[in-house]
């Protein structure tokens, strides 16, 4: 039996529409892996990656985060910039 494709609502967006995520680094440049709803965020629009690591770049500190560089796809757009004051 097949099933129907999930509808729009359910299905996780592609790359081509949330283009914006944030590679999170440690003080080296190195990709730190971080679980749960930290993991892999993508975004549609630049404001909305930059508005979700002000909101939360602290939670992102403690899980040993201590710097973060913006992309839009494969494009390095700016960082890294530390979490750090």
């Amino acid at each position: 039996m097949m099933l129907p494709d999930q509808p729009p609502t359910f299905r996780q967006p592609d790359p081509a529409e949330r283009p914006w995520w944030w590679r999170l680094e440690d003080s080296a440049g190195s990709e730190v892996e971080v679980a749960g709803e930290l993991a892999g965020q993508r975004f549609p629009s630049q404001a909305d990656a930059e508005s979700w690591v002000g909101e939360i770049w602290a939670d992102l500190a403690a899980e040993g985060v201590d710097q973060v560089t913006l992309f839009e796809q494969d494009r390095q757009v700016y960082g890294p910039m530390s979490l750090h004051a």
